[in-house]
């Protein structure tokens, strides 16, 4: 039986954004089902019989993007099919829709969503560190061993600094959070690398030093059989390595140093540790400070190459003399901690007599010559000489002709090769 078509005396205005025309309430129980000549599988297929064509989505090997630690594939969700456009369903409806008013909707209340399950907060290094039963991770180990794991726990927990030797430098890639982003990045760097007993112990190239004052990277290669301090920032029980900071010792240092007038005041005595040593230049350590220093700030005799003489691990003897409390700089001298060769070297070389003598260098024309008790002499060559006749570490007789007082600099002239 044919459906009986129902017009309203005063048709509403169709707003051009609607899909379907407002029906009237007498007619809305007969319009519940879909009507029975018009198939509802024929929905895709556009009026005019042509397929209609829907946007290609994006293909699903698209890269990932990470999201607040989470990775998400921007593709996905794609395979499922677009809905219908608004020429479709006004042509061919699946099923006719009621548009009412607000007022007229159903008062059902919608079931509340359900509470998402609460996601663990992720656990810090500490805490992780705290979690572990230490008895029975290390209930095998020996008295040594054990000692040595109550070290680490001790310094990681109070940061209380250890002392080791470096062993080696190993190139390693390491995970460091940028200060500007918070991300962790994975980077190759130089570490340093301390066993005490069987820990390794590994001390990014970032942990060695303060930022301002970072160094070339054959510095820290050259520290292999330094002693240096550190404090453990990280352990890895499991794995039985452990992570240290020895820019952090060194600034627990400086502090008692800076706190302590007998140490700092200028003629105080103190220690100094080898850290690196080039042919002109030494690297030191002294209460935190690390100190370049010199020939002249070393020996009064001269040094051609100074990694001949010192090496790191070795511990020198010094002298304050001068500490600035406000800029944090220290100022130390291991020549004073010995006796001036000059002192009483007029009488032991008087003027005209010739010694024997072991060159030393050359600088500007001059040659600096050692004499057997430590004294420098300033030399130049006779006429009959050379420079080219002469090489660093030949032996050579010197004839004593001056001394200056002011400068505390004995002068004399090389005659020959001996």
């Amino acid at each position: 039986m044919p459906r009986k078509k129902v017009v309203p005396e005063e048709p509403e205005q169709v707003n051009d954004m609607e899909l379907e025309p407002q029906v009237p309430e007498e007619v809305v129980e007969s319009l519940d089902q879909p009507p029975a000549d018009v198939p509802q599988e024929d929905a895709t297929p556009h009026a005019d019989g042509e397929e209609v064509t829907l946007p290609e989505s994006p293909p699903q090997d698209t890269d990932t993007t990470s999201v607040e630690g989470l990775e998400i594939e921007q593709g996905e969700g794609t395979d499922n099919p677009p809905e219908p456009s608004s020429e479709e369903s006004a042509d061919v409806p699946e099923e006719p829709s009621v548009m009412r008013p607000f007022w007229m909707e159903p008062s059902s209340p919608s079931s509340p969503p359900p509470d998402p399950e609460p996601v663990p907060p992720q656990k810090s290094d500490r805490q992780s560190f705290y979690g572990l039963d230490f008895n029975a991770l290390d209930r095998g180990l020996t008295a040594e061993e054990r000692q040595e794991w109550n070290s680490i726990y001790a310094s990681y927990r109070g940061r209380s600094a250890l002392t080791g030797t470096i062993i080696g430098v190993d190139p390693l890639h390491i995970s460091v959070r940028n200060k500007e982003t918070g991300a962790m990045e994975k980077k190759t760097m130089y570490c340093a690398i301390v066993v005490p007993f069987r820990v390794r112990v590994v001390i990014p190239d970032t942990e060695m030093w303060e930022q301002e004052q970072a160094r070339p990277d054959f510095v820290l290669q050259n520290m292999v059989g330094a002693t240096i301090d550190f404090i453990i920032i990280k352990v890895d029980r499991e794995n039985g390595v452990a992570v240290a900071s020895r820019r952090m010792a060194a600034r627990s240092q400086r502090y008692f140093f800076a706190h302590r007038p007998g140490l700092n005041r200028t003629g105080a005595q103190v220690k100094c540790r080898v850290l690196s040593v080039g042919p002109r230049r030494c690297l030191v350590e002294c209460y935190g400070h690390d100190i370049n220093l010199t020939q002249r700030e070393l020996r009064y005799t001269a040094i051609p190459d100074l990694r001949e003489e010192y090496h790191p691990g070795e511990e020198l003897d010094c002298v304050v003399t001068g500490f600035d409390p406000e800029k944090d700089s220290l100022q130390i001298s291991v020549k004073a901690t010995q006796s001036n060769p000059f002192d009483g070297a007029e009488q032991r070389h008087p003027v005209g007599s010739r010694r024997y003598a072991t060159i030393a260098g050359k600088y500007g024309g001059g040659v600096f010559c050692n004499l057997p008790d430590g004294t420098v002499c300033m030399c130049s060559y006779s006429y009959q000489h050379e420079d080219s006749d002469f090489m660093v570490g030949d032996t050579v007789i010197v004839l004593v002709q001056r001394f200056e007082e002011k400068k505390r600099q004995m002068y004399g002239k090389i005659v020959s090769k001996w």
